[in-house]
């Protein structure tokens, strides 16, 4: 019988166990090496010698009783490609537009698999991948290759833009830049590699389960972490995306009592596109299927003329015409209190200085886990004081050089590809 692709339940994994332990005695007899048994057990049943030994060490953790099978974690999985490899992927197609090549989605597999051999991802996975990271394959020149979409180029000129015109010849800002993002960290957060006795395996002293989970909140500056801008909160949930841990209420609440009080005057705040970073303001503009008396009212309202002899149609789409455009809650916020928001383009988490420090935490804790809540809570501010003002300085500097070199290449790719820049 053949395991292989299967679901492991109770009895197949005591099988598994009650089969090692044979050819253990075995082993013994004929003096064969410890992994020989590993090995047999691995043949006899077809599966790996990885899957072996994970279910041996969970025999061995829980004290030589083979526990139920573990409810699957409820709430979004998590992407099979790994977001932090966008920068990577991107510097490479790139890289290769910019050069004349063509590339496809082999050679992005290629490519991923040189990073890391255990990247072997499927053609349909890398292309939806691809996909919600704004690249699309079309036409370059005379040839098809993958490519950055059309609205990805723009909002990053546009951003970057922005940027440049808060610089100095000199290169130092004129008004002052805040990051500010979230991330979390699960109590069980450790370090992947360990060394471990061979029949026991990697996880035999790891708890199962990732876990409690902290959401963070903070911000920094070109000098570090802003004061009393930290807050932490205990998640409802263990797996999924943290962003649905966080909510307009509780963000704006952190916003206006514990970051604007503590920034310099006249900030740019720069975040990402967070659903509750982008509340919009309730307005009047009408729906489609409001009366004609109140798309009447509306344009009245607005001073713009129209006439009695126009049907429903005809009037909602003349109020579209002049549809003025949202306005975020946040943004009007950060106004009254002397400041204004700059959004980050999507997928660019490279321009975003704060992901790195957010790094560097998580390896801290990573590397003084010990399982236990307690300790968990206790090394967090250990964790943040790892982020030095230096760190952030250095932080910025590659950001910098990173935004001047979209700036420069994205003149060259319209060149090469006639993209219309704005």
């Amino acid at each position: 019988m053949l395991f292989q692709g299967k679901e492991f339940t109770q009895g197949m994994k005591q099988l598994v166990v009650n089969l090692k332990h044979f050819y253990d005695s075995e082993r013994i007899k004929k003096g064969m090496k410890a992994v020989w048994s590993i090995e047999q057990t691995a043949e006899g049943l077809g599966i790996g010698e990885a899957t072996v030994r994970r279910i041996i060490a969970e025999y061995n953790k829980n004290f030589q009783v083979i526990p139920d099978n573990l409810p699957k974690p409820r709430g979004k999985p998590e992407y099979t490609i790994p977001n932090d490899l966008q920068p990577d992927v991107r510097q490479y197609i790139r890289s290769q537009n910019l050069k004349g090549l063509h590339i496809s989605i082999e050679l992005v597999r290629e490519y991923l698999h040189k990073i890391n051999p255990e990247y072997n991802f499927s053609t349909t996975t890398l292309w939806r991948t691809l996909s919600r990271w704004g690249f699309t394959y079309g036409t370059e020149k005379r040839r098809s290759a993958l490519k950055e979409k059309d609205y990805v180029i723009l909002y990053r000129r546009r951003y970057i833009r922005q940027k440049r015109l808060n610089r100095k010849l000199d290169g130092t800002v004129i008004r002052p830049e805040v990051y500010l993002d979230e991330t979390f960290v699960n109590k069980n957060h450790s370090n992947q590699f360990t060394w471990y006795f061979e029949e026991d395996g990697p996880d035999v002293n790891k708890p199962s389960g990732k876990g409690e989970r902290l959401i963070i909140v903070n911000a920094i500056t070109q000098d570090g972490w802003v004061n009393n801008a930290k807050l932490v909160f205990e998640a409802k949930k263990k797996s999924g995306d943290y962003h649905g841990q966080m909510d307009w209420n509780n963000f704006s609440k952190w916003f206006s009592s514990q970051l604007l009080p503590n920034i310099p005057k006249n900030s740019i705040i720069i975040m990402d596109n967070a659903s509750y970073h982008n509340t919009i303001e309730d307005n009047t503009f009408p729906k489609s299927n409001s009366t004609k008396e109140k798309l009447r009212k509306w344009l009245d309202d607005k001073e713009i003329p129209w006439g009695h002899d126009m049907l429903k149609p005809e009037l909602y789409s003349l109020c579209k015409l002049f549809e003025p455009k949202p306005e975020y809650k946040l943004d009007r916020i950060a106004e009254a209190a002397g400041h204004s928001i700059l959004r980050t383009p999507q997928y660019h988490p490279e321009l975003q200085p704060i992901e790195k420090c957010w790094g560097v935490v998580k390896n801290y804790m990573a590397r003084h886990c010990d399982f236990t809540l307690t300790k968990f809570r206790n090394n967090l501010p250990n964790a943040f004081l790892q982020v030095k003002p230096e760190t952030c300085r250095k932080l910025v500097a590659k950001m910098i050089v990173e935004e001047d070199r979209y700036w420069i290449e994205d003149e060259k790719m319209d060149e090469n590809q006639g993209i219309d820049i704005f």
